[in-house]
């Protein structure tokens, strides 16, 4: 999906070999700038390990079991942080009818669909990367 949108350069790599494998692309410089949307303690700490000094880091959502240093990233490192909430549900009675009348396609980003009783393997499957995002069915959904 993030060719279809213009990326050029994709890893599949976490953790510090996705800073390892970003600081050789980039000959260890790092990047111009990095959007954090994972919301992990370890994407956040990824983010700011492969951004370059003098550069910004943009966070969306509320990331949990971050532990990063202010001193070591922001002072001596001279990386800047942004981030904001994620407000998804506010878009919702704007964008619910488009997906419902098939508008919008979700399917693009929901690919892996289970039920209440297999929520672990909605997760298990995004952890593995087996999907992008899981959709969780609870019951009918009434057509318009």
């Amino acid at each position: 999906m993030a060719r279809e949108f213009g990326a050029t350069d994709i890893l599949a790599e976490r953790g510090d070999a996705a800073i390892s494998a970003v600081l050789e692309m980039t000959n260890g410089v790092g990047v111009d700038a990095t959007l954090e949307c994972g919301g992990t303690g370890q994407s956040v700490a990824t983010a700011l390990a492969i951004t370059r000094p003098g550069s910004m880091v943009g966070m969306v959502g509320v990331p949990h079991g971050v532990e990063a240093s202010i001193a070591d990233t922001i002072v001596f490192r001279n990386v800047g942080l942004r981030g904001g909430v994620a407000p998804a549900r506010a878009y919702i009675p704007e964008l619910l009818g488009d997906v419902l009348d098939g508008s919008i396609n979700p399917r693009r980003v929901f690919d892996f669909e289970t039920d209440l009783d297999h929520v672990a393997e909605a997760y298990k499957a995004m952890d593995e990367r087996r999907a992008i995002k899981s959709l969780i069915r609870v019951g009918k959904v009434a057509r318009r």
